[in-house]
């Protein structure tokens, strides 16, 4: 494993780590202010922020980290396309 791809690797660790602990909202959790819109309550954009936010992370992992080696194995046909 080459340094640049172990650094990637360790980003994109932090960057789940960091996701796994703003998944922990405890600072809205009592809280229906501020309202959005005048309607949705802190909890609830904060969580709609959070998936949105959570979809680009997985894109961004299948993107950076997918393990194509293990395609290659269950399709030997596909590498030589």
């Amino acid at each position: 494993m080459t340094w640049d791809r172990a650094m990637r690797n360790a980003l994109l660790f932090a960057l789940v780590m960091a996701f796994y602990a703003l998944h922990q909202d405890f600072w809205f959790w009592r809280t229906a202010e501020p309202l959005l819109f005048g309607v949705l309550p802190a909890g609830l954009w904060y969580h709609a922020g959070y998936t949105l936010a959570a979809a680009l992370l997985m894109w961004l992992l299948c993107k950076l980290a997918w393990p194509a080696h293990l395609e290659q194995e269950a399709d030997p046909d596909r590498a030589s396309r």
